[in-house]
C-alpha cells in the first residue's frame, strides 16, 4: 500500500466487520476491530448454556452455508476452516405443507430454467397451464442491477406476485417461504429486493439451492476461525469496547470514542409518580441513556442492559399488583438473572450492574472513555448500532449530507426456540425443512442429524435435538417469548409427528428485532459504502452495494467493498470479488 499504512478502526465484529479488517491487514494496514459485545460474530455469534449435566452450543439460528458464497468461503478457506471436517453437503431442499405433503427439491438440477422447470415438474401443487397467464414471473429471470430498483422498488412482493397474477401454489411453494427468508414480510418486502434475492439464489447462479450444513456450531465454523486468523494477521481485536460516538474535526472523522466519562445526572425517584414509574416499589426510569430498574423497597438500582449482548432485559414481577421483582429475562438470547441480578442460566457470564439508591435517589456513573485516533472509520454494526452511533455524533439524516440513515431500520421480530426433546426423530427427516402454510413456523432444523453437540446429546439420552423459527413476525401475531415457544413447538410437531407427546427436557427461546429491513423504497435512500462525510465508510448487509448479494454474503461482500475503497484511495489493487451472474438469464 502506497505512503504511510493507514489506521483503520472497524466498529463491530461481525462478517461484514472481520471481512474489512482482515483484508485491510493483510494489505498492511493497522486496523483495530471493536466489538460492544463479549464476543464476535454479530448475527452469527454464539453461547453455550447448560442442559442437565451437559454443556451445548446455540447461536441465533440456522445457517446454511450456500455455495454461492463465494467470498465467505474464500476468507474461511484462508483460515483453514473449509480444510476439516467443519461443514457438509445437504443432500435436498424440502418444504414441508402444514395441509399436504412434504415436497423435495434441489436433487436434479441447479441451472436456470432447468431449476425452475425441475420445480414445476416435481411438485403436484403446481400445474403448467397455470402459468400462461403470468408473464411477471420471468421477472425473476431478469434481474438487471438498478434498471430492478427503478423498475419494482416501490411496491412491496405480494402486491407484484397479486398483479402479475401468479398462482398462488407458487406464491405458497416458493415465492412466500423464500422471499420471507430475508426475513421481511411479503407484504413489507421490496420486490426490487425480492428479485435480487431470487436472482442470488436460484436463477443466476449455476449452483442454485446446494448448501451446506455447519457440523459444528456457528462459533468454532466460522467466527473463531475468522477471528483467530485476523489477529495473527496483527489485527487488534477488542471485545466489550462499546463506541459511544465518533470523533469529528472540521467535519472529518478522526477517530471513535470507546464509553462515556462522567457520570449521569442524579434522579429523585421517590418524587415520581406511579404513572411514571411502575406497580408498586418498581420504578423504571431513563438514566443518561440508560434504563434502569429501581427497587424502591430493597433500596436498589439495575441496569436493565444484558451483560451479553447488551440486549435490554425483561423485569419479572409476580403477584397481582406486579410489586413482587423474581428476577429478569433477555428474550433475545434467554438469557436469565435472579431478583439480586446473578446469572442464572443463559449465555451471560457477569451479573447485572446496579447501584444503591441514596436518601431515594439513584445515579449511574458511566464509563470512563477512551479516544482512539483513525484515519479511516468503517461503522459495520446492525442497523440499530449504526444508528445509535450517528445520532450520538450529531451526523444522522440527510440535513448532515448523508444518505437518510433512518432508512436503515429493522425488519419484524423473528424468533428462534431450540429444543432438547426425550424422543428421537424419524431416521429419514431431512436435516431443515423449509415451511408453508403454517401461521408462524417458517422453517425448522433437526441439530441432532447433524452438528456434533447436538448429535452427541441426542445419542446419550435417546432423544433429538430441533429447532423452530418464525421470521418477519406480523404486529397482529405478536406474542411473549415463552408464548412464542409454545406455538413454535406446536406447529413443529405438525411436521414432526413422531414428537407428539414426548417432553421437552430444555429450550433456549429468543425473541429478536435484529434483522435488515428491505421495504419498499428504501433502497434510493440506504446509505452506500462511502458517506459524505470525510473518513467514514459503512459495511453491513443492510449497505447498497453493487453486487447481487445477500445475508451472509451480503455482510462480507459490503466488508470488502469498504476495505478496497481504502486500498484504491491509496494506490492499492483492489481485493477480488466473485459474485454470481449480475444480471438475470432473461434481462
Amino acid at each position: 500500500m502506497a505512503g504511510r499504512e493507514p489506521r483503520v478502526v472497524v466498529v463491530g465484529g461481525g462478517l461484514a466487520g472481520l471481512a474489512a479488517a482482515t483484508i485491510l491487514r493483510e494489505r498492511g494496514a493497522h486496523v483495530t476491530l471493536l466489538e460492544g459485545a463479549a464476543q464476535l460474530g454479530g448475527k452469527v455469534s454464539g453461547w453455550s448454556t447448560t442442559v442437565g449435566d451437559d454443556v451445548v452450543s446455540v447461536e441465533h439460528g440456522f445457517h446454511g452455508y450456500f455455495h454461492q458464497y463465494a467470498n465467505l468461503r474464500a476468507l474461511l478457506r484462508r483460515a483453514g476452516a473449509f480444510d476439516g471436517d467443519a461443514f457438509s453437503p445437504a443432500s435436498s431442499y424440502p418444504i414441508a405443507f402444514r395441509d399436504r405433503p412434504t415436497e423435495v427439491f434441489g436433487t436434479q438440477t441447479t441451472l436456470f430454467p432447468l431449476n425452475l422447470l425441475d420445480v414445476i415438474r416435481q411438485s403436484p401443487s403446481l400445474k403448467f397451464m397455470e402459468f400462461r397467464d403470468a408473464d411477471a414471473l420471468l421477472d425473476l429471470a431478469r434481474y438487471d442491477g438498478e434498471a430492478t430498483y427503478r423498475r419494482f422498488d416501490d411496491v412491496d412482493f405480494a402486491t407484484w406476485a397479486k398483479n402479475g397474477r401468479v398462482p398462488q401454489g407458487m406464491i405458497d411453494l416458493i415465492l412466500r417461504p423464500f422471499g420471507e427468508t430475508t426475513l421481511n414480510r411479503m407484504e413489507r418486502l421490496s420486490t426490487a429486493e425480492a428479485l435480487k434475492f431470487f436472482h442470488f439464489y436460484f436463477t443466476g447462479s449455476p449452483t442454485g439451492l446446494g448448501f451446506d450444513l455447519g457440523r459444528k456450531d456457528s462459533m468454532r465454523a466460522v467466527v473463531d476461525p475468522l477471528a483467530t486468523r485476523a489477529q495473527k494477521l496483527g489485527v487488534n481485536v477488542r471485545t466489550q469496547s462499546r463506541v459511544s460516538r465518533l470523533r469529528l474535526e472540521g467535519g472529518v472523522v478522526k477517530g471513535v470514542v470507546v464509553g462515556e466519562a462522567g457520570s449521569v445526572n442524579v434522579v429523585d425517584v421517590d418524587a415520581l409518580s406511579a404513572s411514571d414509574t411502575g406497580p408498586g416499589d418498581l420504578v423504571t426510569i431513563n438514566a443518561g441513556g440508560r434504563q434502569l430498574l429501581c427497587d424502591r423497597r430493597r433500596g436498589i438500582a439495575f441496569d436493565l442492559r444484558c451483560t451479553h449482548q447488551g440486549c435490554p432485559v425483561e423485569p419479572q414481577v409476580s403477584g397481582d399488583d406486579g410489586g413482587a421483582l423474581e428476577g429478569f429475562l433477555c428474550p433475545c438470547h434467554g438469557g436469565r438473572f435472579d431478583k439480586d441480578g446473578a446469572v442464572v442460566s443463559g449465555p451471560p457470564k457477569r451479573p447485572l450492574a446496579q447501584t444503591a439508591i441514596v436518601d431515594g435517589k439513584v445515579a449511574f456513573v458511566a464509563d470512563a472513555s477512551e479516544d482512539i485516533d483513525a484515519d479511516v472509520v468503517i461503522v459495520a454494526c446492525d442497523t440499530t448500532g449504526t444508528r445509535g452511533i450517528l445520532e450520538r455524533s450529531g451526523i444522522a439524516g440527510v440535513g448532515a449530507g448523508l444518505v437518510d440513515v433512518h432508512s436503515v431500520q429493522e425488519a419484524e421480530p423473528f424468533s428462534v426456540v431450540r429444543y432438547w426433546v426425550s424422543r428421537p426423530v424419524l431416521p429419514h427427516r431431512a436435516p431443515f425443512y423449509t415451511t408453508s402454510r403454517f401461521r408462524y413456523l417458517d422453517s425448522l432444523a433437526v441439530y441432532s442429524a447433524f452438528q456434533e453437540d447436538a448429535v452427541a446429546w441426542a445419542q446419550a439420552h435417546q432423544g433429538c435435538v430441533v429447532e423452530a423459527h418464525a421470521y418477519a413476525i406480523a404486529a397482529e401475531d405478536a406474542l411473549s417469548v415463552e408464548g412464542m415457544a409454545d406455538v413454535l413447538w406446536r406447529e413443529l410437531v405438525e411436521v414432526l409427528p413422531e414428537l407428539e407427546g414426548a417432553t421437552v427436557v430444555h429450550r433456549e427461546a429468543q425473541l429478536q428485532q435484529t434483522f435488515s429491513r428491505f421495504a419498499p423504497g428504501d433502497h434510493a435512500r440506504r446509505p452506500t459504502t462511502v458517506s459524505t462525510v470525510p473518513g467514514l465508510l459503512f459495511a453491513g448487509d443492510w449497505v447498497r452495494v453493487d453486487a447481487p448479494v445477500a445475508l451472509m454474503e451480503g455482510a462480507v461482500v459490503s466488508g470488502i467493498v469498504a476495505a478496497n475503497h481504502i486500498l484504491m484511495e491509496r494506490g492499492a489493487s483492489p481485493e477480488p470479488i466473485p459474485t454470481v451472474a449480475l444480471r438475470g438469464p432473461l434481462a
